[in-house]
Protein backbone atom coordinates (compact mmCIF):
# COMPACT_ATOMS: atom_id res chain seq x y z
CA UNK A 1 0.00 0.00 0.00
CA UNK A 2 1.08 3.28 -0.58
CA UNK A 3 -1.00 6.71 -0.81
CA UNK A 4 -5.19 7.29 -0.75
CA UNK A 5 -6.91 10.17 -1.16
CA UNK A 6 -7.40 12.15 1.85
CA UNK A 7 -8.98 15.70 1.06
CA UNK A 8 -10.26 17.14 -2.27
CA UNK A 9 -9.79 21.20 -1.95
CA UNK A 10 -11.98 23.32 -4.39
CA UNK A 11 -11.28 26.95 -4.89
CA UNK A 12 -14.52 28.59 -4.67
CA UNK A 13 -16.60 31.87 -4.42
CA UNK A 14 -18.72 31.28 -1.79
CA UNK A 15 -17.91 28.16 0.00
CA UNK A 16 -20.60 28.62 2.58
CA UNK A 17 -22.84 27.99 -0.55
CA UNK A 18 -21.02 25.38 -1.74
CA UNK A 19 -20.75 23.24 1.87
CA UNK A 20 -24.64 23.27 1.98
CA UNK A 21 -24.73 21.86 -1.81
CA UNK A 22 -22.08 19.19 -1.29
CA UNK A 23 -23.28 18.55 2.13
CA UNK A 24 -26.65 17.62 0.69
CA UNK A 25 -25.44 15.88 -2.62
CA UNK A 26 -22.86 13.45 -0.92
CA UNK A 27 -24.78 13.55 2.50
CA UNK A 28 -21.82 15.60 4.04
CA UNK A 29 -21.70 17.33 7.66
CA UNK A 30 -19.55 20.33 7.84
CA UNK A 31 -16.52 19.54 10.04
CA UNK A 32 -14.74 22.28 10.42
CA UNK A 33 -14.06 26.09 9.72
CA UNK A 34 -11.06 27.93 9.65
CA UNK A 35 -10.46 31.64 10.05
CA UNK A 36 -9.26 31.88 6.16
CA UNK A 37 -13.16 31.43 5.12
CA UNK A 38 -12.33 27.74 4.14
CA UNK A 39 -14.93 24.91 5.36
CA UNK A 40 -13.82 21.48 5.45
CA UNK A 41 -17.25 18.88 4.74
CA UNK A 42 -16.92 14.77 5.09
CA UNK A 43 -18.83 11.91 6.15
CA UNK A 44 -20.45 12.21 9.52
CA UNK A 45 -17.66 10.16 10.88
CA UNK A 46 -15.57 12.63 9.99
CA UNK A 47 -11.34 12.85 8.82
CA UNK A 48 -9.43 9.74 7.99
CA UNK A 49 -12.46 7.53 7.04
CA UNK A 50 -12.97 5.52 3.52
CA UNK A 51 -13.94 8.61 1.78
CA UNK A 52 -11.93 11.99 1.36
CA UNK A 53 -13.13 15.41 2.64
CA UNK A 54 -13.94 18.63 0.79
CA UNK A 55 -12.09 21.10 1.99
CA UNK A 56 -13.83 24.63 0.25
CA UNK A 57 -11.37 27.48 0.06
CA UNK A 58 -12.14 30.94 -0.97
CA UNK A 59 -10.72 32.38 -3.91
CA UNK A 60 -11.22 36.18 -4.92
CA UNK A 61 -9.17 35.17 -8.30
CA UNK A 62 -10.36 34.79 -11.35
CA UNK A 63 -10.96 31.17 -13.25
CA UNK A 64 -7.39 30.09 -14.93
CA UNK A 65 -6.49 27.69 -17.06
CA UNK A 66 -5.48 26.25 -14.14
CA UNK A 67 -7.68 23.38 -12.92
CA UNK A 68 -9.45 24.59 -9.81
CA UNK A 69 -9.21 20.97 -8.33
CA UNK A 70 -6.69 19.37 -6.10
CA UNK A 71 -5.69 15.90 -4.66
CA UNK A 72 -3.93 15.61 -1.42
CA UNK A 73 -2.20 12.12 0.17
CA UNK A 74 -1.23 10.74 3.05
CA UNK A 75 0.76 7.85 3.14
CA UNK A 76 -0.45 4.43 4.93
CA UNK A 77 2.56 2.52 5.10
CA UNK A 78 5.95 5.06 5.21
CA UNK A 79 6.35 8.06 6.95
CA UNK A 80 6.39 11.56 4.54
CA UNK A 81 9.88 11.82 4.09
CA UNK A 82 10.24 8.11 2.44
CA UNK A 83 6.16 8.34 0.62
CA UNK A 84 8.21 11.93 -0.83
CA UNK A 85 11.10 10.20 -2.20
CA UNK A 86 8.79 7.53 -3.69
CA UNK A 87 6.20 9.81 -5.34
CA UNK A 88 9.71 12.00 -6.71
CA UNK A 89 11.13 8.34 -7.67
CA UNK A 90 7.64 7.78 -9.82
CA UNK A 91 7.91 11.21 -11.59
CA UNK A 92 6.43 13.87 -9.26
CA UNK A 93 8.69 17.06 -9.07
CA UNK A 94 8.30 19.75 -6.49
CA UNK A 95 6.16 22.67 -7.14
CA UNK A 96 5.91 25.85 -6.04
CA UNK A 97 2.22 27.58 -5.30
CA UNK A 98 3.95 29.97 -3.00
CA UNK A 99 4.33 28.12 -0.11
CA UNK A 100 6.57 29.77 2.94
CA UNK A 101 8.58 26.63 3.81
CA UNK A 102 6.98 26.48 7.29
CA UNK A 103 3.89 23.92 5.72
CA UNK A 104 3.48 20.68 7.35
CA UNK A 105 3.00 19.24 3.41
CA UNK A 106 4.80 19.19 0.13
CA UNK A 107 3.25 20.57 -2.77
CA UNK A 108 4.39 18.11 -5.90
CA UNK A 109 3.31 18.17 -9.51
CA UNK A 110 2.41 14.87 -11.49
CA UNK A 111 4.40 14.28 -14.70
CA UNK A 112 1.35 16.55 -16.54
CA UNK A 113 2.09 18.79 -13.90
CA UNK A 114 -1.19 18.63 -12.21
CA UNK A 115 -0.64 20.16 -8.08
CA UNK A 116 -1.05 17.87 -5.36
CA UNK A 117 0.09 17.99 -1.87
CA UNK A 118 1.55 15.13 0.13
CA UNK A 119 0.34 15.44 3.97
CA UNK A 120 1.96 14.79 7.14
CA UNK A 121 -0.78 12.13 8.93
CA UNK A 122 -0.16 8.55 7.77
CA UNK A 123 -3.27 6.60 7.28
CA UNK A 124 -4.79 3.32 7.21
CA UNK A 125 -4.97 1.82 4.42
CA UNK A 126 -8.55 0.53 3.48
Amino acid sequence: MACRISELVLDCRDPEALARFWCEVLDFVVLDREGDGSIEIGPRDGFGGPQPTIILSPTVEPERAKPRLHIDVNATDRDQDAELDRLLRLGARPADVGQTGEESWHVLADPEGNEFCLLKARLAPL
